[in-house]
């Protein structure tokens, strides 16, 4: 399959999002609320997590095994990561777009979180985890780590329970773009 990367970012950089219906066919989404992670004191997290980054029972790596990430995202009953979508994902990192933030436990994949990143916004697919904590992990880290290189925004896309723990927060799709527009004017290194 051939992927047309520009146009995929492109895509992403107006504001949508590529997801896989139930069938299986991919198309283009936006939501008038879009989740953001705050990259700033608003971002929050459990006291119970504090004492796991405190044991440092997990390392970090970026793009370690982007392939075991996109699979272990796509790896559930319900899933809008569709084979063709991990292969674009692929293409995407192949093409220095696409990125895995990963979590280990010795040698053992503990859990990461997948995403593009253009400009000064991370966009952030779907993350996953083996290991109790290592997607949360992921988060917080990754958290850190798109503070430290200037990011902007960290697009959540749909809000959920989970992220909610973290201080995610919602805004509209005027906001968004609004917000996305600043951040691709940033020249950030993932």
């Amino acid at each position: 399959m051939e992927v047309d990367v520009s146009a995929i970012i492109s895509g992403y950089a107006q504001g949508y999002f590529l997801m896989a219906d139930e069938t299986g066919d991919l198309g283009w989404y936006a939501s008038r609320r879009r989740a953001l992670i705050p990259l700033d004191e608003q971002f929050r997290y459990p006291k119970s997590l504090r004492r796991i980054l405190n044991q440092q029972h997990f390392s970090v790596a970026i793009d370690r095994d982007f392939p075991s990430v996109c699979h272990g995202c796509a790896n559930r009953d319900m899933t809008w990561i569709s084979s063709t979508l991990q292969e674009i994902y692929q293409a995407l990192h192949q093409a220095g777009w696409a990125h895995s933030f990963e979590t280990w436990q010795g040698d053992e994949l503990a859990g990461g979180i997948l995403g593009i990143a253009i400009g000064g916004a991370f966009i952030g697919e779907s993350m996953f985890f083996r290991i109790p904590e290592g997607s949360k992990v992921a988060l917080v880290k990754l958290v850190e780590h798109l503070k430290e290189r200037g990011f902007l925004l960290f697009d959540a896309q749909i809000s959920n329970p989970h992220l909610d723990r973290f201080g995610s927060y919602e805004v509209s799709e005027q906001q968004y773009k609004a917000l996305l527009e600043q951040a691709l004017a940033r020249q950030c290194m993932f």
